[in-house]
């Protein structure tokens, strides 16, 4: 469940060109469950209407600081708000927010409230260095005010440049990352993804059909909880946001990456498929079918997992995956116990709707001592939390176990 499910966010709409985007960062967060409120400045009407927001959200547009009905929508606001967003933020609204200047139902908000507030700054370049808007970003900064930083791209009049709104994936990302636990913070994590592919010749090789999308969840999910995250993949996807990524192709690659990160991981959670094999000797060239069909002598590839197991140091987690036709429990506790696992994630690939290439996946969670939890055919964005609330849980369990320091009170002369 997204942790923006059944909070109450107010969505704040400025003038400016990228005010049409708020529109789709709304869309988005009633999708995650969230009770929108949309409050537009006069400006903003100039670039989109308010029928148009007023048919996404959870309740129509407000505008107006004199209203009969309420006679302090802005209080009302401020204070029910679990966190408010303002998308587009204009160079106007920034400077009105830093002064405590309330000269309309927004900023009168802003200023009403105690609730995070994000603020997405959207202006052509020359605005967005003016050192009066980065001084007042500095300032909301040191209040606490969380900031999206637009990127670089074309901008209003094809000019090129910083000052374009952040994506709205992006901006929704950091609204449930604030919202979010935080139960990861400060950890270092490490997530592998895809499949390995382990090369016959220069063009052809040994595969699997792993997506990577289970991987890709996961990772993107312990960034919204807080963690440093790290993703080793062997697919093509857009990187989950603020997620650093090492791209390789074969588990000798993979197995590389994993081992020069290792020493400062918390977290490593293995949800790639590496091939078991690799041929022996690939050719350098591509295979010619006149040749005739070839023999191919296949060697193990390197147990990552067991390796890990081996060299993890205490207070470290280890996760891995278990990818089965047939005896899934069995086979998933064996490679527990011989892996030096913390935690195993065992899905039944042949079943319908799990496994490779789903937007779905049904699992079954593992430790030392049995079943942890069993999650039902659900999103993979729901596995991955519930797979990072088990690590929770191990890590939980560890600091509980490490005996505090004592000191002994000096004796009294």
């Amino acid at each position: 469940m997204s942790s923006l499910a059944g909070r109450r966010i107010v969505l704040g709409v400025t003038g400016g060109i990228a005010a049409y985007k708020a529109v789709e960062v709304c869309r988005r967060l009633v999708d995650a469950g969230a009770h929108v409120v949309p409050v537009m400045t006069k400006g903003a009407e100039h670039f989109i209407g308010r029928q148009a927001l007023s048919a996404l959200a959870s309740e129509n547009v407000q505008t107006e600081l004199w209203d009969q009905r309420d006679p302090i929508p802005h209080t009302r606001l401020g204070q029910t708000a679990d966190l408010i967003v303002v998308v587009p933020a204009t160079a106007r609204v920034l400077g009105a927010y830093a002064a405590g200047i309330s000269s309309d139902l927004l900023t009168a908000t802003l200023i009403a409230t105690r609730a995070p507030v994000v603020v997405c700054p959207a202006m052509h370049t020359e605005m967005w260095e003016h050192p009066a808007v980065q001084e007042n970003l500095a300032t909301l900064r040191r209040r606490g005010v969380h900031v999206v930083e637009p990127d670089e791209g074309r901008l209003a009049g094809g000019d090129l440049g910083k000052g374009r709104l952040a994506a709205p994936d992006r901006i929704v990302a950091e609204l449930e990352r604030i919202l979010g636990p935080g139960d990861l913070a400060g950890r270092r994590v490490l997530v592998s993804a895809g499949g390995t592919r382990e090369p016959i010749d220069a063009v052809r090789v040994i595969a699997n059909r792993s997506s990577g999308k289970q991987g890709y969840a996961i990772a993107e999910v312990a960034a919204r909880r807080g963690a440093e995250v790290v993703l080793v993949s062997t697919v093509d996807r857009p990187a989950p946001h603020g997620v650093r990524v090492i791209t390789v192709e074969t588990a000798a690659q993979m197995q590389a990456a994993i081992e020069t990160e290792f020493p400062t991981l918390d977290v490593v959670v293995m949800a790639a498929a590496v091939a078991d094999f690799r041929p022996v000797s690939p050719a350098g060239n591509k295979l010619k079918k006149e040749a005739g069909a070839p023999i191919i002598e296949l060697e193990p590839t390197p147990d990552i997992l067991a390796g890990l197991g081996a060299a993890k140091r205490p207070g470290q987690v280890l996760v891995g995956f278990a990818a089965e036709t047939d005896d899934l429990l069995a086979n998933a506790a064996r490679k527990v116990a011989t892996k030096r696992l913390d935690l195993i994630v065992a899905n039944d690939v042949g079943a319908a709707g799990v496994g490779f290439a789903h937007d779905t996946n049904a699992v079954t969670i593992l430790g030392p001592t049995g079943v942890v939890s069993t999650i039902a055919l659900s999103d993979k964005r729901q596995v991955a939390a519930a797979v990072l609330d088990a690590v929770v849980s191990v890590l939980g369990e560890r600091r509980r176990a490490t005996p505090t320091e004592r000191t002994t009170p000096q004796e009294h002369s």
